[in-house]
């Protein structure tokens, strides 16, 4: 059975399952999905996981674009402003219904609830959380 997911490394579904739900990645996944816009920035996933290191978590949102779960969005050129990030990561729509199909997003009210609740952000994630975001294309 084919998802149209994971080509890039010849994935069948079980194996995604797995590749997904491998401790750094989900902790990403859930990071998209709690995030107010559901589009943070590289920054803001970093801050999320400050027991990962920031090379890991650029690592492992790359294998995860890689497998086609997560979509990496930028600003136009007219839309960027200094001091803001312009790329942010999201899922993509093959991302969101392989997880819906496998019941991995259960939680996604639930994270955005706990996320909201977050008091001692630093100011410049407060500061990213409210930079300009693509729109949906």
């Amino acid at each position: 059975m084919s998802t149209g997911l994971g080509t890039a490394e010849g994935m069948e579904t079980r194996e995604l399952i797995h590749f997904v739900t491998q401790q750094t990645r989900f902790a990403l996944v859930n990071n998209i999905l709690q995030h107010p816009e559901q589009l943070p920035s590289m920054y803001e996933l970093e801050e999320l996981n400050p027991s990962v290191s920031d090379a890991t978590v650029y690592k492992h949102i790359q294998k995860l674009i890689d497998a086609g779960i997560v979509t990496e969005v930028a600003l136009g050129d007219d839309q960027r402003r200094q001091g803001y990030p312009w790329k942010f990561y999201s899922l993509s729509d093959e991302g969101r219904a392989f997880l819906e199909d496998h019941n991995l997003l259960a939680a996604e009210e639930t994270l955005q609830q706990i996320y909201s609740t977050i008091s001692d952000k630093p100011e410049k994630m407060v500061k990213y959380e409210n930079a300009p975001r693509p729109e949906d294309s």
